[in-house]
């Protein structure tokens, strides 16, 4: 749980350190001067998107800081670290998925649809779900209307 006392004294650090006072701090994070100014005088608890505001406002702020009070402020710049591909679920070859050797789509479906790679994905698709039944399909139509289809 966040120590409001402390989460305050924080929030003054970044309207110090950015030359802000209450009004032009809440008008900075999109929020009411009357949240901010309940927040300063711990009338009430900071919401999950005001925390957020303040983080997508103020880059140099870092969540973790801003919420536990751990870490620097501002925050240090982080080095570029390369992100490994994803994972991918071993299917064991021996076991093999029929596919239609002929897919004609009906008018109505964009063809990308029944691409390669869409057929390849669903093979994958086919091996994680196995012993799994659809019992309900949502078409969503561009218009905002859906319908409820139900295999049999």
């Amino acid at each position: 749980m966040i120590n409001s006392v402390d989460f305050t004294k924080r929030i003054h650090k970044i309207m110090e350190k950015n030359d802000l006072n209450a009004s032009s701090f809440a008008e900075a994070i999109n929020v009411g001067r009357s949240s901010i100014s309940h927040i300063l005088s711990g009338r009430n608890k900071p919401s999950l998107d005001l925390v957020m505001n303040i983080v997508d406002q103020f880059p140099e702020v870092d969540l973790y800081w801003l919420l536990n009070g751990k870490g620097s402020y501002p925050k240090k710049e982080i080095p570029n670290v390369s992100i490994p591909s994803p994972i991918t679920p071993d299917i064991k070859k021996e076991e093999k998925v029929e596919t239609p050797t002929e897919v004609n789509p009906p008018a109505h479906h964009s063809p990308d649809l029944f691409s390669t790679s869409n057929l390849e994905n669903n093979k994958i698709q086919t091996e994680l779900n196995k012993g799994k039944n659809i019992s309900k399909i949502i078409i969503l139509y561009s218009d905002g209307s859906f319908k409820d289809y139900f295999p049999e």
